[in-house]
């Protein structure tokens, strides 16, 4: 190119000669990738010593502890506390506070609020109160009188105003300036939760304890109960149940009440003083409670499944409640309507071993059947109000290292009455005193391995409300992250103690009772495990336990002392369940309120602090075991047609019980290995990849063991109540309390229905098999 001119019509352009430039030095694509091998290599580094910090747990790995150490202080610190801090004085008056005034459900705002600020008080500063609007009844007026014809013999055409009122039911409890309790104003009327509003006048029969059994046996005896009202005791059973099969053998109106016979040896007739004078149940002592119907569902009637929040829709309750009215009395009014059957249709005695035993024989009642001659009638009144009300949970959350293992622990605050001593404010102040030692922990600098969530329920005695629309909300999260729900709903009625639990967590309750001292020692030093006859049971219903375990397959234990048959009577959800009586009568000094407590805080504490989940996979496969052996024994005594065949379904689930113990014997000498390996090796710093490597086992072993009792879980429910999700654990289908073991099958069973057996035998195998699957490591 011909070089021009510059001048400003000329771009500035020089022509220039450009040759490669020779390499500055050799090999230099090597050189390049040598940079980059060792560039890439130091991040790796860097970043494998910074992720096993993030991946590891936080608490310090300690070989010469038995256990990690927790964060600020060691296991057996945190032990020491527990089972230091717990105080009768204190215990005494977390009760009197609680059982001052009424406190029904969805009536009791301002205890939540004072809960939530003492919880605040005593450590726990993330502590809220989480409301839902729920469908409940409350009383508004009742009437039950014995009517007599004026006409004697007329019989049916006596009607309208054309009787005599031969006895009016008080319906109400006696009043004692002994117990303060008895006098609290406004007084809660003896009444049924969940009760159906109406006005019947009809004959009466005596149902005995108003089972499903019971009226088997009436029917089969050709006693008239279309059109009749039942009068039946309490006890062997859910009261809702006695008023479902009522209602579904066409009866018009049912009342119940306490018979002495379910009171043992303390009774009037075995010259024991009634109470306030003495142990023995006072005459007016009435039992109120809830008639929903348990064992098809738990929660608000209107919202079954999915939380009662503003604004949801809302379903029929019909199924869930009943249509006949209800009313609990107390013996003292039965006595005159039973005295009135004498000699009327047949006599308990004449039936079988389980109408045997009338506590109220001493008092000219012959239990007679009935029915009532057709000119002696029940008139039968109840009015409730039916609303959609706000109820109040609190709250309680303690922060740990793992946010995705949780425990949990409850107890509903509401109560029948105004006292609720024993049931359920005895849990209560054992909870506020497990709350207060974990806050005696937290002051000295401990932070939990895993995060811990207290709950104080709100309308548990109706439904089990507050606790199951929070389970329902929070479905997701505990799906995830619920490691076990630990529920004390009734610390003390008594000195006996009972529990009943998923057998994973019988390990951790045999450890809990072997290191508290109990009340009841006949020899120095024995603990709770020394004296208790060690049987754990099958967990039911009838407490806040039910949404975790049967709905949510979260892994609960309930614990409590229960009365004997030498103990004082408890005056369950009556007036004089109070603190007159729990300081005379029910626990003295305390120590059984203190001794849950310590029970409570310890099995948590083991859940909680060890580096693997405290379970045993091994004792769920052994339970499971003799469930199979129990239920076929049910089945053979329940017999067979000619077109039911059980040995199939039994050997399908033995051989499926067989492989998950294997599976369950292997993962628990694992779990062994990785939990001795945490405590007690020693990994150097520099050794980082082993650290990774032990922080995944940890994580994959808890994740086998979390996961568990979530294996049990059928999507579909149960047959005509598909709330309850567990094929293994539901409450009985005509208990309700009781636990049922593989429900869907015993009830095909009882329904003799091949089809059903053959479904649910190959539900429940195949339910085995996917928790023996999730056993990997």
């Amino acid at each position: 190119m011909e070089r021009q001119p510059h001048n400003e019509q000329t771009p500035l352009l020089t022509t220039v000669h450009v040759v490669p430039r020779p390499p500055r030095y050799r090999h230099s694509t090597l050189r390049r990738f040598c940079t980059i091998a060792l560039s890439t290599t130091l991040i790796l580094v860097v970043a494998a010593f910074l992720i096993p910090i993030n991946w590891l747990p936080h608490h310090h790995w300690n070989s010469d502890e038995a256990r990690p150490a927790s964060q600020g202080i060691a296991y057996r610190e945190l032990q020491e506390i527990l089972l230091k801090t717990p105080d009768a004085a204190k215990a005494r008056q977390w009760s009197q506070y609680y059982t001052a005034g009424p406190h029904l459900a969805g009536k009791n705002l301002t205890q939540a609020l004072w809960t939530r600020e003492r919880w605040q008080e005593l450590g726990i500063p993330n502590s809220n109160i989480v409301a839902y609007d729920v469908y409940l009844n409350y009383p508004l007026d009742h009437r039950l009188a014995l009517l007599e014809s004026r006409q004697k013999g007329v019989g049916d055409q006596a009607a309208g105003k054309d009787y005599d009122i031969k006895y009016e039911c008080k319906l109400e409890e006696d009043t004692l300036p002994e117990d303060p309790t008895t006098n609290t104003e406004p007084r809660v009327p003896t009444f049924h939760g969940y009760s159906a509003n109406g006005d019947v006048t009809a004959q009466y029969v005596y149902v005995n304890f108003g089972t499903f059994w019971d009226f088997d046996d009436l029917v089969k005896a050709n006693v008239s109960l279309d059109g009749k009202i039942a009068i039946a005791k309490y006890g062997r059973g859910f009261r809702g149940l006695k008023v479902k099969r009522a209602q579904e053998l066409g009866m018009v109106g049912v009342v119940i009440y306490s018979d002495p016979q379910e009171d043992g040896d303390i009774t009037e007739q075995n010259g024991y003083k009634a109470y306030p004078d003495g142990p023995a149940r006072n005459p007016s002592s009435v039992q109120r409670g809830s008639v929903f119907l348990l064992s098809k569902g738990a929660g608000d009637p209107t919202t079954i499944g999915y939380p009662s929040k503003p604004g949801v829709p809302r379903q029929d309750p019909s199924q869930y409640i009943p249509s006949i009215p209800s009313v609990p009395v107390s013996y003292q009014d039965a006595l005159p309507l039973l005295q009135a059957l004498n000699g009327h249709g047949p006599k308990a005695k004449d039936f079988n071993k389980y109408w045997q035993g009338g506590g109220l024989g001493y008092k000219n009642v012959s239990y007679n059947i009935g029915p009532s001659p057709s000119s002696l009638k029940l008139n039968l009144m109840n009015k409730q109000e039916y609303i959609t009300t706000p109820i109040w949970n609190v709250i309680g959350i303690i922060n740990g290292s793992l946010a995705d293992e949780v425990v949990i622990l409850g107890n509903h605050r509401d109560a029948w009455v105004a006292g609720g001593a024993a049931d359920p404010n005895s849990g209560t102040a054992a909870l506020d005193e497990v709350i207060r030692s974990f806050g005696q922990a937290l002051e000295q600098g401990w932070k939990p391995l895993r995060t811990i969530v207290f709950g104080s329920w709100d309308g548990e005695e109706h439904n089990l409300l507050g606790s199951t629309e929070w389970v329902e909300e929070y479905l997701p999260w505990l799906s995830n992250a619920a490691v076990a729900y630990l529920n004390v709903d009734v610390a003390c009625m008594g000195p006996e103690f009972v529990t009943s639990a998923s057998p994973l967590l019988h390990k951790a309750i045999y450890e809990a009772t072997s290191m508290v001292q109990s009340p009841n020692q006949t020899v120095a030093g024995q603990t709770v495990r020394d004296v208790w006859n060690g049987q754990i049971k099958t967990i039911g219903s009838g407490s806040d336990f039910t949404a975790f375990q049967d709905f949510a397959g979260v892994p609960s234990v309930d614990m409590a002392h229960r009365q004997t048959a030498q103990s004082p009577v408890y005056h369950y959800h009556s007036n004089y369940d109070s603190f007159h009586w729990m300081e005379k009568f029910g626990d003295k000094h305390w120590q059984y309120h203190i001794t849950v407590a310590k029970l409570w805080a310890l099995t948590a504490a083991s859940l909680i602090e060890n580096p693997i989940i405290h379970f045993s996979a091994t004792d769920y496969a052994k339970a499971l075991a003799s469930y199979v052996e129990e239920t076929e024994a049910k089945a053979n005594k329940i017999g067979t047609s000619e077109s039911m065949d059980y040995q199939a379904a039994f050997h399908s689930l033995e051989a499926a019980v067989e492989r998950l113990h294997n599976a369950t014997v292997r993962f628990d000498q694992h779990a062994a290995v990785v939990q001795e390996r945490v405590e007690h090796g020693s990994i150097p710093w520099w050794k980082w990849w082993q650290k990774v490597k032990l922080s995944i086992e940890v994580k994959k072993t808890n994740d086998g063991y979390k996961y568990l009792e979530r294996q049990f879980l059928h999507e579909d429910g149960l047959d005509g109540r598909s709330w309850f999700k567990h094929t293994v654990f539901a409450p009985g289908r005509w208990t309700g309390y009781s636990g049922a073991k593989f429900p869907g099958l015993i009830e095909a069973i009882e329904d003799q229905n091949a089809t059903a057996v053959e479904k649910w035998s190959r539900i429940i195998a195949g339910r085995i098999d996917a928790a023996t699957l999730s056993l990997k490591y």
